[in-house]
């Protein structure tokens, strides 16, 4: 990421006030000054602080990790890694819903059904999008597509970010609940191999709609749960202000997801979080989206539904 571009969180203020030390020595060299020995030593011990930080992360700033405005987005992802890519709009019913992409494009050469959450990287795309909130539409969209999919043997991808469904009036009126159910059940009922990859926030029903998947993939400083650590805090203390403490008890993290054996994979991340190289992060995603495919090529419709229904049964045996 460019020095113009630099974006800090609270928690990364050292790794900051290294990087403005480095900034001022560079301007000095512009100027004649040779210091290029000093630059070297502030850049590694930047480098090192931010390997620190980043190797204790607590599940709070996970959460702010995740939410970085700078983490590639949906449709980065669909650009760095999709081919031919048509997006599809409209659910048949009600309209059309930005806050949720789906369409078709090839993966590695072979046709991909992709759907997804879309936070906006601008003012304008943020607001167009919805911060990523669908609405019924939205996932009505899903499951036409994913219905559409299953019809012409084509595996999906689901790649989730969303702070959760849309819970306006409009949204309530329109079977928001009812909406998700049943993208919830479209997942669980495709024949082809599906693949969900938890980028950012996967926060609930409206991150589960699209993740019931074979294979389900996470970021390593992702996040997953029914509730934000605000509205829990809110709903358990009546306090918004045990966010903190929230974030520790729910166990959102993506090594917690790994544990309890809700997740499949941990992708790691590049030092100091996806959005300080998306690239690279995009690059990985890709890897392994593919290795996840690859795992699942060889089995026959029947068995791609038992083998997801028996994913997630197991879920519940090891939680109960």
């Amino acid at each position: 990421m460019s020095d113009q571009m630099r974006s800090y969180l609270d928690f990364e203020k050292p790794v900051a006030e290294l990087d403005s030390k480095v900034d001022e020595l560079r301007a000095l060299a512009a100027s004649g000054s040779d210091i290029g020995e000093e630059i070297s030593r502030l850049e590694d011990k930047s480098r090192q602080s931010l390997a620190d930080l980043y190797a204790n992360l607590t599940p709070w700033q996970k959460t702010l990790v995740a939410r970085h405005p700078q983490r590639p987005h949906l449709t980065d992802f669909i650009n760095g890694l999709i081919t031919d890519f048509t997006p599809l709009a409209g659910d048949r019913k009600f309209g059309e819903d930005a806050a949720l992409i789906g369409g078709f494009g090839r993966f590695g050469g072979e046709s991909i059904c992709v759907v997804g959450q879309e936070k906006g990287a601008t003012t304008d795309s943020r607001i167009k999008h919805n911060f990523g909130m669908a609405r019924p539409e939205g996932y009505r969209k899903a499951v036409r597509l994913m219905e559409m999919a299953e019809r012409f043997g084509i595996p999906v991808l689901s790649i989730v970010d969303s702070a959760g469904a849309y819970p306006g009036i409009g949204a309530e009126e329109r079977g928001q609940a009812e909406a998700i159910a049943r993208s919830t059940d479209a997942c669980l009922s495709l024949g082809v191999p599906n693949v969900a990859i938890i980028t950012g926030e996967g926060m609930s029903g409206g991150a589960i709609a699209i993740t019931t998947a074979n294979k389900v993939l996470m970021l390593e400083h992702a996040i997953y749960s029914v509730i934000s650590p605000e509205a829990a805090s809110s709903i358990l203390w009546r306090d918004g202000t045990k966010a903190q403490e929230a974030a520790t008890s729910m166990k959102i993290t993506a090594q917690d997801m790994l544990r309890f054996g809700v997740i499949d994979t941990i992708l790691k991340e590049p030092a100091g979080g996806a959005h300080r190289d998306p690239a690279a992060m995009i690059a990985t995603t890709g890897e392994a989206i593919a290795a996840a495919f690859t795992e699942l090529r060889n089995l026959d419709a029947d068995m791609i539904r038992r083998q997801r229904r028996q994913k997630f049964l197991e879920i519940g045996r090891k939680l109960g």
